[in-house]
């Protein structure tokens, strides 16, 4: 947003430094990003006096005129423009004079006749299109005086970086009002002074949908004359970095950046019938706009329709079809808030983003729309010689609401530290426009200008923002807990901060993927459609849930890195997962888990050892190695049923608390993640593993030796392997320190197969004999044989 120092000053009387200007705007978070004078080029440029006209001796279309620019010497100036008279008051660019085109004026020699600067035209000096002529400039100026000084140019122009959610700076007045909290001045509007003549404005419809056009009024200027804009208005626009087109286009946006509010000028006499309608348009239809580009629409774009045809692309830019021409004679003047989003999305569509549809984006404020209007009526009325037909066509099918906020200084002053008298919060908020009501607590009006007002935060912020956020001092928090305490970490962060370490320890690559899923992510993982969280107004379709699981953003970050070609994997995410409340619609339960995710080999390819993929024994052997560093003690594994996405499904147990579930990735779900190959995953319930944690004790290394034993037995091939382990610590043999599966054969067509297991057996203070590790063996596989479908080999 460019800012006019003097342009500002009409609103507010500041005559103050504007470097502090800008430095305050920055603190009040309108961050200047530079001052500067937009007319610099003209920096050299001077009032000339013409004290004589020669025609050139050599040519009849050249002149030679001596020139008093009012540094005591005469130029000879060789001018080749029509209307140069002796007498006048030019511009003139001396020799060394950079012009903004880039020529640089040097003393020459014209047809024989010395010319030391140059008599300069409008075109010339980029302050318009006229270059049939040179500029003559008032007689009462004085030679010498610099150009900028004699126009009244605006030197001064601050470039304000708006955010989004301040739509209202996004105007000269929102700035002032700004600069008038801010500093303690009188903020002074300027008024519309209409006065309305002729028939009345009237029998004309307005027609606009309710979602799509809150507010929609029009006015009728009559009797209008084409014309380029006063001097005031084009130089105005200029220093704002705006073409002037003619008066009227440039009343509109004159007005556009005093007010923030944008308008558009129909020429009333091309419009078809007595009735405006705001709606959709229909899919594939086309529309010229004014940069003369055929634009083929959607059914989503907003289109201003008269009584037969589209006449505008409601609030990014008019139509070809009723543009103001100069053989224009009625104006009539739009004045309208659309639906922000809809005019986003057009605007981003087509590539067409304009300073109208810039505001409309953000929000316009529907309060001050007729303000605006009027004063665009009245100024249209001043520069073109028309007259403001009395009345107004206006239709608000969706009238503003005013947010009402509860406020209270007490609760300002403790979250920011600093004291905030009543007095103060009460006059810095009517200061910025809210309306302010006595209470317990106070009941603050935002003003329609506001939209980003919400809450009692965005009050405080604002009393702050006025106070001066470098006025804040930096102080320490008061403890509220013991000194004893102070170094006690809360049990939940050590914890999960726990799992972390052992991921990095373990060799595993930490991810953090964002909450928000798409619906679409979870159904391609078969998560059920209970318990999702659903956004309102999510950024994207993409991010329009809560991740119930994590896996679909694990998988989410295996496509990323197989994208980057970094095919091999080993990623874990510590995360909250989100699921509905089943006996509610606002609460929700949330769920800290643990996700790991492996792919690819498991040596890189400059390593020299055997090629080998991951598989099921590494991610098992991880969550085993996670169980017994968190003090949940050893893990067990069985087969599930039918799972979302794992193929098979393998439960987690911690006792006889299921924890979790591994397994392998479908194989059409990894294809549409791009993995190549097989793709290992894990997930628990971290909330679960950290009531489960055993107390962990120092235990010392056994003098004596062990005695191992193996016992091979003949079982069905439906049996799990790990049923055997279950069923052998059930007896809890206090001499039994460990048993595992060593061998498995499998006889090519038998519905049987033998397994081998190893039996450790220690005693922690003599060496164990032989016979009774036998007859303790013995008592073990005679359990089996009665509690199992198995026998001895």
């Amino acid at each position: 947003m460019l800012l006019s120092l003097n342009w500002l000053r009409e609103f507010v009387p500041y005559e103050g430094d504007v470097k502090a200007l800008g430095d305050r705007l920055t603190m009040l978070g309108l961050e200047v990003e530079e001052i500067a004078n937009p007319f610099a080029a003209l920096e050299k440029i001077v009032v000339g006096h013409v004290l004589e006209r020669a025609v050139h001796p050599s040519s009849d279309h050249l002149s030679v005129c001596k020139v008093d620019i009012g540094t005591g010497e005469i130029l000879d100036i060789v001018c080749g423009a029509p209307n140069v008279a002796a007498g006048q008051k030019v511009p003139v660019a001396p020799v060394g004079t950079t012009m903004p085109g880039g020529l640089v004026i040097k003393k020459a020699k014209l047809r024989g006749e010395p010319s030391c600067g140059m008599i300069c035209s409008e075109r010339e000096l980029a302050l318009g299109e006229g270059h049939e002529g040179i500029m003559v400039l008032d007689q009462a100026l004085v030679p010498g005086t610099p150009i900028c000084d004699a126009l009244g140019l605006d030197q001064v122009v601050l470039d304000v970086s708006i955010t989004p959610n301040r739509a209202d700076c996004l105007s000269v007045l929102g700035l002032a009002r700004e600069v008038a909290a801010a500093f303690g001045l009188p903020l002074t509007i300027p008024q519309a002074e209409l006065a309305e003549s002729g028939e009345p404005f009237a029998g004309f419809a307005i027609e606009p949908d309710a979602e799509l056009c809150p507010l929609y009024q029009a006015r009728l200027i009559r009797d209008v004359k084409i014309a380029p804009s006063p001097d005031w208005l084009r130089y105005r626009l200029l220093a704002v970095g705006l073409r002037p087109i003619n008066n009227i286009v440039d009343v509109t946006n004159y007005v556009m950046m005093e007010c923030g509010q944008p308008l558009h000028a129909f020429d009333r006499e091309l419009l078809r019938g007595n009735r405006i309608r705001v709606e959709r348009a229909q899919e594939g239809m086309t529309l010229i706009t004014l940069d003369g580009q055929d634009r083929t629409l959607t059914a989503k774009d907003v289109l201003i329709w008269d009584d037969e045809q589209p006449v505008a692309l409601a609030g990014v830019m008019g139509g070809a079809n009723s543009e103001i021409g100069a053989g224009s004679a009625t104006v009539l003047l739009e004045s309208a808030v659309f639906d922000p989003a809809s005019i986003r999305k057009t605007a981003r569509r087509l590539g067409l983003s304009s300073d109208a549809s810039y505001r409309f984006e953000r929000g316009v404020d529907q309060i001050g729309n007729t303000h605006a209007m009027n004063r665009a009526a009245s100024l249209m009325a001043a520069v073109s010689g028309g007259a403001v037909a009395p009345g107004v066509a206006k239709a608000e099918p969706r009238p503003f609401s005013p947010r009402i906020i509860p406020f209270a200084p007490a609760k300002a002053t403790r979250l920011l530290g600093v004291e905030m008298s009543p007095e103060f919060c009460r006059e810095t908020l009517t200061r910025l426009g809210c309306v302010v009501a006595p209470g317990e607590p106070w009941q603050v009006t935002a003003p329609s200008f506001r939209l980003d007002l919400e809450r009692e935060v965005d009050l405080i912020e604002e009393v702050a923002r006025v106070y001066g956020m470098d006025r804040i001092e930096a102080v320490l928090p008061t403890v509220t807990k013991s000194l004893a305490d102070l170094d006690k970490a809360d049990p939940t962060f050590a914890f999960l901060s726990q799992v972390k370490d052992w991921g990095r320890g373990a060799g595993l690559a930490e991810v953090v993927n964002y909450s928000f899923v798409g619906t679409a992510d979870l159904d391609r993982c078969g998560l059920p459609l209970e318990g999702r969280v659903h956004i309102f107004n999510p950024l994207s379709e993409e991010m329009n849930v809560l991740r119930t699981e994590l896996a679909p953003g694990m998988l989410g970050s295996l496509r990323q890195n197989m994208s980057q070609d970094n095919t091999r994997i080993r990623i874990f995410e510590v995360a909250h997962s989100f699921v509905q409340d089943p006996g509610s619609d606002t609460l929700t339960r949330e769920n800290n888990r643990l996700g790991i995710l492996l792919h690819g080999g498991r040596f890189p390819a400059r390593y020299p050892y055997p090629e080998g993929r991951f598989g099921y024994a590494d991610i098992k052997g991880l969550v085993e190695h996670l169980l017994l560093t968190l003090g949940v003690g050893a893990a067990s594994f069985e087969r599930g049923g039918e799972h979302a996405y794992l193929a098979p499904e393998i439960l987690v147990r911690a006792g006889d608390v299921v924890v979790g579930r591994v397994g392998m990735i479908r194989e059409d779900l990894a294809d549409a993640y791009q993995a190549r190959g097989e793709v290992w995953y894990a997930e628990l319930d971290l909330d679960l593993l950290m009531g489960l944690r055993l107390h962990v004790a120092f235990k010392a290394i056994p003098k004596f030796p062990v005695v191992r034993r193996d016992m091979t037995l003949v079982a069905p091939e439906s049996l799990a392997i790990g049923a055997v382990v279950d069923t052998v610590k059930e007896m809890q043999e206090p001499l039994l320190t460990d048993v595992f599966l060593v061998d498995v054969y499998a006889p090519e067509g038998s519905a049987e197969r033998n397994l081998t297991y190893r039996f450790v057996y220690r005693h922690a203070e003599r060496t164990l004999k032989d016979k009774e590790v036998e007859k303790i063996n013995l008592r073990i596989g005679q359990h089996l044989v009665e509690r199992l479908s198995v026998r001895f080999s």
